[in-house]
């Protein structure tokens, strides 16, 4: 949704912030790790610890920090398949590291079971989202789009945690319910869009089973 609407403007901003990169030295993949595991770090050691404004400054930094890859790519003239693959793997590591230090912080801090459920079905429908996606690009067909992508899903959860950090304690609850609820609508327009696309429901030919020659010879 978010994404949608604003990746063209972010583009322009990070563009010359990847050819800056680049004359560096560093690679795409480099600044994908960095990125991430700081990120990581970010959040299972503040969160965890109730530092959850400074947690979400040090996460959205790394964050923006980890979008300039795409960026870095583009201005050295492509990435990689690897490339691709190890950027949709990190940011499943960092968003299931943010919700796991926003679990342990709800039980920890707020004792509050409903939000750590909120926050659970977050981690696990963040993860299925983009599966669902990955899965049907494999097999040759689409599952764009959906009410949360990943920009929507970062900016709803580190807003919730600023604002709770800053003495809004309500804001993170707010925030991980309505993210817990678009993400489950999400998760099924993503299924939805798969079955709609051309060739989603054709019949997979089966593979042919051994002859007993071949059998007795296995």
């Amino acid at each position: 949704m978010l994404s949608f609407f604003g990746r063209e403007a972010v583009s322009k901003v990070t563009l010359p912030m990847g050819r800056a990169l680049v004359k560096t030295g560093l690679t795409p993949d480099s600044v994908t790790v960095i990125g991430t595991v700081a990120s990581i770090v970010g959040a299972v050691t503040l969160f965890p610890t109730d530092h959850l404004f400074i947690g979400t400054l040090v996460i959205w930094l790394f964050v923006m920090f980890d979008m300039l890859d795409g960026a870095m790519a583009r201005a050295r003239g492509g990435g990689t398949r690897f490339g691709a693959v190890l950027d949709a793997t990190c940011d499943r590591l960092a968003d299931g590291a943010i919700f796991a230090g926003l679990g342990w912080w709800a039980i920890l801090h707020e004792d509050s079971k409903p939000l750590f459920v909120a926050t659970m079905i977050c981690l696990v429908t963040s993860q299925v989202i983009s599966y669902a996606k990955a899965r049907a690009e494999a097999s040759g067909l689409s599952a764009d789009g959906g009410l949360i992508e990943r920009p929507d899903r970062l900016i709803i959860v580190l807003v919730g945690a600023g604002l709770t950090g800053l003495g809004l304690a309500w804001a993170i609850h707010i925030a991980m319910w309505v993210l817990a609820a678009g993400s489950v609508i999400t998760v099924f327009q993503r299924v939805l869009a798969v079955r709609a696309s051309p060739g989603a429901r054709d019949l997979l030919p089966l593979s042919s089973p051994p002859d007993d020659g071949e059998a007795s010879t296995q």
